[in-house]
């Protein structure tokens, strides 16, 4: 069982620090009538949102229903998973809670109603509902913070972080200094799921850490957050962890699928494993085409399965070595060719404003004939001097 769940809190005395956001929470819910409010609970990953919830729940001894909205995102599947529950009385006749995880996972109209029907369910719901965002000010959750009541949980203090560390490590058998404790708490930015998957992955195997085993987790620092993503892909036999780290980037999963092509061979050895997770990006490549072309974004869901979850779970096991992840050679050649391009586009559009004609009619017709003149130097010359562009981005214009 990964650490981050085997060390889950149990009850509300083994949550760590949040002391204002609990006390709004509990305050909530001792005031809870249906009709009322759902309580949002939102801040950066890995503070114990859902983990607030689901521990909350085991102490009150209250059934817990609960959904990611990212994997229902539509009304008919969130109808599936909640049916006729939110009005009906436990089977128990114990008390319920509902959590609607990752709720910012959701969209409008890119998502059938899938907001819309959240709201119906807080209006209708005879029991407490939770729901958590990363950033509860998105403006896709414009309409749905009027039924809420935000709860704001904030990063965690390395105290805080640090405390929980030392705790697994004794109930582990891990002997370390608290000088590396600190090392991970500071790296992990006030996220706390993150410092326990990085002890995790420096004590798999040993008795003892100390700093020189953190080099496996490639000294990351937080903004370096592409690293991040691949360290979980690649470090991990998850599936949830993966798939919420493409999610969570602020990076585009297009973008994501470059990185994780360029370094498969770089983390993998074995050539089954290495076939195996090409096998699942290049199925993930079909999704993303279809996206680009067709402008199909429900498929992304898709994409980032097979480009997350399914290439974590092609290796046989964990490598423990420490990888340099290589800055995808598409992206850098792209970076390069960015300049060039927006200076044959300046060029395109002083044409077809001059001419007043489309930049397609500009490529079909008049490209040519630039062409043929540019083979005389006097011509070419007059050329670059009047679109006031370099001879390489002409050369670009003219072979378009």
């Amino acid at each position: 069982m990964v650490w981050i769940i085997k060390y889950a809190p149990k009850n509300l005395k083994e949550f760590v620090n949040q002391k204002e956001g609990l006390q709004k929470f509990l305050s909530w819910y001792k005031s809870y009538k249906p009709g009322k409010k759902a309580a949002l609970i939102y801040g950066p990953p890995g503070i114990g949102k859902t983990a607030l919830v689901r521990a909350f729940a085991r102490e009150k001894n209250l059934d817990l229903i609960e959904m990611n909205a990212s994997d229902f995102r539509t009304a008919e599947k969130i109808r599936e998973v909640f049916g006729h529950s939110i009005a009906q009385a436990s089977l128990f006749r114990r008390g319920k809670i509902f959590l609607i995880d990752e709720v910012d996972g959701i969209s409008g109209k890119e998502d059938r109603g899938g907001l819309a029907e959240i709201i119906k369910i807080i209006k209708e719901s005879k029991f407490p509902i939770v729901l958590t965002a990363n950033d509860a000010w998105d403006p896709k959750l414009k309409a749905l913070r009027n039924y809420c009541e935000l709860i704001q949980f904030k990063p965690l203090g390395i105290r805080d972080i640090v405390k929980r560390l030392e705790y697994i490590c004794a109930k582990e058998g891990i002997k370390t200094d608290i000088e590396v404790l600190k090392q991970i708490a500071q790296r992990s930015k006030g996220d706390l799921r993150a410092a326990i998957n990085d002890l995790e992955t420096v004590s798999r195997g040993k008795k003892s850490i100390s700093l020189k085993d953190l080099e496996v987790l490639g000294f990351r620092e937080r903004e370096e957050e592409i690293f991040e993503v691949l360290k979980t892909i690649f470090k991990s036999k998850s599936l949830r962890a993966p798939k919420f780290a493409i999610m969570n980037a602020d990076r585009d999963p297009d973008e994501i699928f470059w990185w994780i092509e360029e370094n498969i061979s770089n983390e993998y050895e074995r050539i089954e494993e290495i076939a195996k997770a090409y096998e699942f990006l290049s199925k993930a490549d079909l999704f993303r085409r279809r996206i680009i072309s067709r402008q199909y974004w429900r498929l992304i869901v898709y994409m980032i399965d097979l480009m997350g979850p399914a290439i974590a779970l092609s290796k046989k096991e964990m490598y423990r070595k420490f990888t340099k992840y290589r800055s995808p050679l598409r992206l850098k050649l792209l970076g390069q060719l960015k300049p060039l391009k927006q200076e044959v586009n300046q060029a395109l559009e002083k044409l077809s404003e001059e001419l007043h004609c489309s930049k397609k009619v500009i490529k079909k017709e008049f490209i040519p004939l630039l062409k043929f003149l540019s083979k005389n130097p006097s011509y070419k010359q007059a050329i670059l001097n009047h679109l006031k562009i370099s001879e390489e981005s002409l050369n670009q214009l003219i072979s378009i």
